[in-house]
């Protein structure tokens, strides 16, 4: 063959290696990550926030999604048979997920993030009887959230023991922003008298959240969405409202809106705002992440109850 009919073909395998070398890295580092699947928008958030680039994150119950009636899909089932990792609440949040771990086959790392976290109780009503249930709503305190990017973290390291110190870093990352915004949750709360710190929300899901910051909640739903709030409930709530004269009805993102809306037409308790509770928003909403779901939560609290001062 002509010697100078080999440089053009050359030339052209010599800008092309790159390219070549580009996409061969590009697929290997995606064939490197580790398949992880959260039960919930909030879950998958702090374990983007965990995992980083190591980890391929597949979120089952999406933004503004009510994990506690979620039906799960074929697809659920199979991105859990294909995953390494499975993180969930636990504290009897996911009801489903046993019959779903079952039907996938999922024989990979299941992660608690709530475990070790001091759980709270809370009078649940089934068939007219009260019984005692644990709250699973965790997260909603601040320091909890520390406990389950620790429990994340240590799940992530136990899968993949090379991504350790990323890991690690991550985590510190995760926890030094939660370790800021902490004081900064109180004294915005502290500036609000206390017999003023009290709010109506749809159901009782942010136990952990008026512990941790001195607000008293009321709720006419249980612990879950799935419970009907009864007649004689919502009653006395609208009796303690107008007595205590509290200011504000909060929407969740997650729940009916009409009974907060009932309670706000026959009280005159304004609607104060919609707080996220078992669900970040969507990217462009105002809670596409923990950190941001917990300072939009603040802001409309301390907002809705100053104006009432």
């Amino acid at each position: 063959m002509d010697r100078r009919s080999l440089l053009p073909r050359l030339a052209v395998a010599l800008l092309c290696a790159p390219l070549v070398l580009a996409w061969g890295s590009t697929c290997a580092q995606a064939a490197d990550k580790i398949k992880a699947v959260a039960s919930f928008s909030i879950l998958g958030d702090m374990l983007r926030q965990v995992g980083g680039d190591r980890v391929e994150v597949i979120t089952l119950v999406g933004p503004n999604g009510d994990a506690h009636v979620y039906q799960p899909t074929p697809s659920d089932a199979k991105h859990l048979s294909e995953a390494k990792v499975l993180v969930i609440n636990g504290l009897g949040f996911e009801g489903w997920m046993a019959r779903l771990e079952q039907s996938s086959g999922f024989k990979g790392l299941v992660v608690t993030a709530s475990k070790g976290v001091k759980t709270q109780q809370m009078t649940e009503e089934e068939d007219g009887k009260a019984k005692k249930v644990a709250d699973p709503h965790a997260w909603q305190s601040l320091a909890n959230g520390r406990i389950y990017a620790e429990n994340i973290r240590d799940g992530l390291i136990k899968a993949d023991p090379e991504g350790k110190a990323a890991y690690e870093a991550n985590t510190s990352k995760f926890i030094a922003a939660v370790d800021e915004m902490e004081p900064q949750v109180k004294a915005a709360f502290e500036n609000i008298p206390a017999p003023k710190r009290k709010i109506i929300t749809s159901h009782d899901a942010f136990g952990y959240f008026g512990a941790a910051f001195g607000i008293e909640l009321i709720a006419p739903q249980g612990v879950s969405t799935e419970s009907e709030a009864s007649a004689k409930d919502v009653a006395k709530i609208i009796r303690q409202i107008k007595a205590e004269k509290i200011p504000a009805v909060f929407l969740e993102n997650v729940t009916d809106k009409r009974l907060s809306e009932q309670i706000s037409r026959e009280t005159g308790a304004r609607i104060g705002g919609e707080l996220y509770s078992d669900a970040l928003s969507e990217q462009s909403g105002p809670a596409p992440t923990y950190l941001e779901m917990v300072r939009h939560n603040v802001r409309t609290l301390t907002d809705a109850l100053s104006a009432s001062n």
